[in-house]
């Protein structure tokens, strides 16, 4: 059971939208669990249940087993509670279009009982923070997208919560925009606050999150810091083939290159006849294996036609576990 100020579930089960059978399952057995004061990334590509995990710890999602907790509260035994104690930013923004920035952050924090003075000076510090002050007496409908996210946030900071969920927070910003975004959610969780984002951005996580939980098709991969994730794929870099044709008797000579720790065929590289010319091979060096390759490639008579070198990265860890891409 998590701590006051942290969060999690156990065994979750959740479902999609109702649907003739069969019926389609979001999250198969999930289980989480995060410390107080931790900013925890949740990452996988669009449909892994990422969103149907943060709407079941939001009270949004009633799940169809297992149960899930913010600190000692049961989510569905003792929503009240937990509504207080938690912060919402959805995808997509859902303000309303006939209130001013302001009125959008006033009424938030009337709903949670602030007094009329201290709801004034929090919106104030936070239309300032979000770089609004200028739009605060404008209606959002004529707002940009990035303007209404940093609304979203701001508001969900209004009755500031214990435990802050983003649901893909950055998603479709510019650039500094999304900077401005990193530094206030590292602002936030400096003043003991718990976060959990949800993510495709290897980047961001890698950035903001102390431990990171990859998922995929609602099941839990990979649960560590960035830092241990990458280094728990097989030697790091990540070496993408394409060949002329495929040829078995190649791919088990690379295996015995120096600093080559796994070779597998990529089936998810290409389609139709070509599925298996493809190749990862995880090594320890990157670009001084390419003219080994391609000599070894050559002694086969066998075409090398591309090569794509990746870095240690989550990105890799991904790769590594599903053969398909985070963006897939």
């Amino acid at each position: 059971m998590a701590s006051a100020g942290g969060f999690g579930f156990t065994g979750a089960r959740g479902k999609g939208k109702k649907q003739p059978k069969p019926e389609i399952v979001a999250l198969d057995g999930l289980s989480l669990e995060v410390s107080p004061g931790e900013i925890f990334g949740l990452l996988g590509p669009n449909g892994a249940g990422k969103s149907t995990t943060v709407g079941i710890l939001t009270t949004r999602v009633r799940p169809t087993g297992g149960q899930a907790w913010i600190g000692n509260h049961d989510v569905w035994a003792e929503q009240v509670v937990v509504k207080r104690l938690i912060g919402v930013v959805q995808q997509r923004p859902n303000l309303d279009f006939t209130l001013t920035a302001r009125e959008i952050l006033l009424f938030h924090g009337a709903y949670f009982g602030i007094d009329s003075g201290e709801r004034t000076k929090r919106a104030d510090a936070l239309l300032e923070r979000f770089k609004l002050s200028d739009r605060g007496d404008q209606m959002v409908r004529g707002f940009s997208g990035g303007m209404m996210q940093r609304l979203s946030i701001a508001r969900a900071m209004m009755h500031d919560p214990q435990v802050l969920f983003l649901d893909e927070p950055s998603a479709g910003l510019d650039p500094q925009t999304r900077l401005l975004l990193w530094e206030i959610i590292r602002e936030y969780n400096q003043r003991g606050k718990t976060i959990l984002l949800t993510t495709h951005n290897m980047e961001e996580a890698d950035a903001l999150c102390q431990r990171v939980g990859i998922i995929d098709h609602g099941r839990k991969i990979a649960v560590g810091t960035p830092a241990e994730l990458k280094a728990s794929v097989p030697g790091g870099y990540l070496l993408r083939l394409r060949f002329g044709r495929h040829c078995p008797e190649l791919l088990q000579r690379l295996q015995t290159l120096a600093g080559v720790t796994e070779v597998r065929p990529n089936k998810a590289v290409n389609s139709g006849s070509h599925d298996n010319d493809s190749a990862d091979v995880y090594a320890d060096r990157g670009g001084s294996l390419v003219s080994e390759i391609a000599n070894l490639a050559s002694g086969a008579s066998v075409e090398l036609c591309d090569v794509h070198i990746s870095e240690p990265s989550l990105e890799n860890l991904f790769l590594h576990h599903t053969g398909r891409s985070l963006r897939d």
